[in-house]
C-alpha cells in the first residue's frame, strides 16, 4: 500500500492556517496576525517546530497558549509531532502586527 506523499511546504501551509484560529484572549486578533508566530519548520518527517513569543513575559497564558498551538497542529492529519519554542528575542512589539491586525484593533 502506497504511503500518500504532502509537500512539506504545502504541511507548514497547513500549520499556518491551524495557527490563524487561535487567538489572543485579550486581544480580538489571531495570533499568526499578531505576529507572535516567528517561524514554522516542517521537516521530511513531517515533524514540526514553531518559533514563537508571547505579547509580554508575563502573559497571562505564558502557559495555556504555546501548549493549545501544540496540540492544534499535532491534530493535523500527516503531523508526525509538534514542538513550541518560546523565545523574547526579539522581544515583540506593534511593529510585528499585520496590517490586518492593525486595522482590526484601529490603529490604522
Amino acid at each position: 500500500m502506497a504511503i500518500e506523499a504532502i509537500d512539506v511546504n504545502e504541511l507548514g501551509e497547513k500549520v499556518v492556517d491551524v495557527i490563524k484560529t487561535i487567538y489572543d484572549p485579550e486581544i480580538p486578533v489571531d495570533i499568526y496576525e499578531l505576529g507572535l508566530i516567528y517561524d514554522v519548520f516542517v521537516n521530511e518527517n513531517y515533524d514540526v517546530k514553531v518559533l514563537m513569543t508571547l505579547t509580554t513575559p508575563n502573559c497571562p497564558v505564558a502557559e495555556s497558549l504555546p501548549q493549545e498551538v501544540e496540540e492544534r497542529i499535532k491534530s493535523i492529519d500527516k503531523v508526525n509531532d509538534a514542538e513550541v519554542e518560546i523565545t523574547f528575542d526579539p522581544p515583540w512589539t506593534q511593529e510585528l502586527m499585520s496590517e490586518e491586525a492593525k486595522l482590526e484593533l484601529g490603529m490604522l
